[in-house]
């Protein structure tokens, strides 16, 4: 009974957690609406020139409302996996990720509304802080995760054996982290910034592909 207890007590957490942020970032909207310029800059080149715009009704609550989404698919998907019984052994962590992911939305959101108020910044370098600390937890996560369809490196090789799946994740891991590493150098070439981000994610996702169907193959040799 204490055990259950404790599992629900999380699980409110977590909602009330998510369900905050979300609600924050659609009374900041809210707020900050009258002063937003009719054109807020949305977008921004890799030399952090701003080169695109929205309404300010999509600028302030667009984010808000794609982590709605969010988070409704990542509360259902669960339930559409054949292997969703294998999310109670990871719970914590897919939880913690779908947190991570709507505080990053919502951390995004605040830092245009921040620029669009004339506080200009180098807006790349505070997008590539989040997506360090967003990606690294992608190689915790990763790391923990057991077979199932929606979350981890789910190649055919993977999903067919639970060991290449193991092993494929324990690397995976490895690499997502070290290319989370990365990401956080380009932070000293500015100019280079977005290819010390894409690049390690490309040749990670290659290398783990690779890597998994090598697995398999000697696998079946031996």
């Amino acid at each position: 009974m204490k055990k259950s207890n404790n599992n629900k007590l999380k699980l409110n957490v977590f909602y009330i957690l998510s369900i905050l942020l979300i609600i924050s970032g659609i009374v900041i909207g809210l707020v900050y609406y009258p002063v937003m310029p009719e054109k807020m800059i949305t977008h921004w080149n890799s030399n952090n020139v701003p080169n695109g715009y929205s309404s300010k009704l999509v600028g302030l609550f667009l984010s808000p409302m794609i982590s709605i989404v969010i988070l409704v698919l990542f509360l259902y998907l669960p339930k559409l996996d054949p292997l969703k019984v294998n999310y109670s052994k990871f719970k914590n962590y897919y939880d913690g990720f779908i947190l991570m992911v709507l505080f990053f939305m919502f951390y995004i959101n605040v830092l245009s509304i921040i620029y669009n108020l004339g506080y200009l910044f180098n807006f790349g370098t505070y997008m590539v802080l989040g997506l360090f600390i967003l990606f690294y937890y992608c190689g915790i996560l990763i790391q923990k995760a057991p077979q199932n369809w929606f979350v981890g490196i789910r190649t055919p090789w993977t999903l067919s054996n639970k060991e290449n799946w193991i092993k494929t994740h324990q690397f995976g891991s490895i690499l997502f982290k070290i290319s989370s590493i990365i990401m956080l150098l380009g932070l000293f070439f500015e100019k280079y910034m977005m290819y010390f981000v894409l690049i390690p994610i490309f040749l990670s996702v290659i290398i783990i592909c690779i890597y998994s169907y090598r697995l398999s193959k000697t696998s079946c040799k031996n």
